[in-house]
């Protein structure tokens, strides 16, 4: 049966705009994106198809060009269509946040350091430079690989801190298993770096650590 065939309520586009997009599952909302079936499965169908081949809607959306062309009724203009919208919806956090201090929306800074680091396949370190009303500057990636004190070194992080003209930072990493807890390697690493940067007076507000679920803040654990 055609998605035109079912009541007006079931349909996703007229369910999205009734209720709000919050109230569709992954599946519907992969079936708006798509718009059309193939011959025999009908959008949602088809998208519940993806679901299942990839495992989950994240796996979908992280998935390189190679592995999405070759599923049924993908290819590279969807491809590239996914991660026009993906890169919008991160320019949309960007935008957001630096319209006012991060001290008022820490689950909005959390959303927006997950979205760019979640699907990153090693741990990368980066930070978000803030001005002296706690507003975001920039955010920049600065290591890849193990992250400890002997891998981030304080005098770069120092070096795009002064010039950024930061008046404090916020911390983040990823941790590619999706385990969000701290390792003594965090911690002294946090510690050795809120020093350095004590040093130019830049205060280090947080390290948060992405992995599933909700990122880990370090300051509401108490762990610096």
């Amino acid at each position: 049966m055609s998605i035109r065939d079912w009541p007006v309520a079931e349909r996703p586009r007229e369910k999205l705009l009734e209720r709000g997009a919050a109230s569709l599952s992954d599946a519907e909302l992969l079936a708006i994106f798509l718009r059309i079936g193939v011959p025999g499965k009908s959008a949602v169908d088809l998208a519940r198809h993806l679901l299942m081949r990839f495992g989950s809607l994240r796996a979908l959306l992280e998935a390189n060009l190679s592995t999405f062309s070759s599923e049924l009724g993908l290819g590279p203009a969807k491809f590239a269509q996914l991660q026009a919208v993906m890169e919008m919806a991160r320019r949309h956090m960007d935008e957001g946040l630096k319209r006012g201090s991060v001290l008022k929306s820490p689950t909005q800074v959390r959303s927006y350091l997950k979205a760019l680091l979640r699907h990153e396949p090693h741990e990368v370190f980066g930070c978000l430079f803030l001005d002296s009303k706690n507003r975001v500057q920039a955010f920049e990636a600065l290591f890849q690989g193990s992250i400890n004190v002997a891998h981030v070194h304080a005098r770069q992080v120092v070096k795009r801190a002064l010039a950024h003209n930061a008046a404090g930072v916020i911390l983040c990493h990823n941790h590619p298993s999706g385990v969000c807890d701290a390792s003594q390697a965090d911690i002294d690493l946090t510690q050795h770096l809120k020093t350095a940067l004590a040093m130019v007076d830049v205060v280090v507000l947080d390290h948060i650590i992405v992995g599933d679920g909700d990122p880990l803040s370090m300051v509401e654990h108490g762990l610096m």
